[in-house]
């Protein structure tokens, strides 16, 4: 006869549990946005939820460069090809410096780069602890709204405004879901 012992089996779930694919609670406040490219193509989407006293952000996009790509929440809720310019700049509602490495920042809205792999494909998993989805100066669903974007080039976490990370390349608008 064989004994397992409860708590073992317990961890096993647990573990098993962690390595499955991420779905939020439908009690979380969430928002998802899709991607579009310069001729409007989709191109990924982005999951956000609010957890752990943060934004988790999920992002899966295609198509893309290989390499590494800046990303970034930006200020407006708008996304017009072929530029995207309409988004503002980033989403800073505390007045910082660019940069996730800058010691006078970051804007609330800088993320780690994207990295794009030799199939065109990246996916980002983040959570942004200076955002919210509720109310508040930190709400991504302020009246101006919020878009995500992708940059062409690798953001160096420094430099004002952008990171050197280059033009706009892709681009969703955050919607609550």
């Amino acid at each position: 006869m064989i004994h397992v012992r409860i708590p073992a089996l317990l961890g096993i779930a647990v573990l098993i549990a962690g390595c499955s694919a991420w779905s939020p609670s439908p009690s979380q406040p969430q928002a998802t946005a899709q991607l579009i490219n310069a001729n409007r193509e989709v191109i990924g989407n982005a999951r956000l939820t609010e957890e752990g006293g943060g934004v988790r952000i999920y992002v899966q996009a295609e198509k893309l460069q290989p390499g590494m790509h800046g990303i970034h929440l930006h200020a407006v809720g708008k996304c017009d090809p072929p530029d995207f310019t309409s988004s503002g700049g980033h989403f800073n509602p505390m007045g910082k410096a660019h940069g996730l490495e800058n010691p006078m920042g970051p804007h609330a809205g800088d993320m780690p780069n994207l990295m794009v792999g030799s199939d065109g494909k990246g996916t980002l998993d983040y959570t942004d602890k200076l955002v919210s989805l509720g109310s508040g100066p930190t709400s991504l669903f302020s009246s101006n709204g919020t878009a995500l974007v992708i940059h062409a080039g690798p953001d160096d976490q420094k430099s004002d405004p952008a990171g050197n990370s280059g033009a706009r390349i892709a681009c969703g608008i955050l919607k609550k879901s």
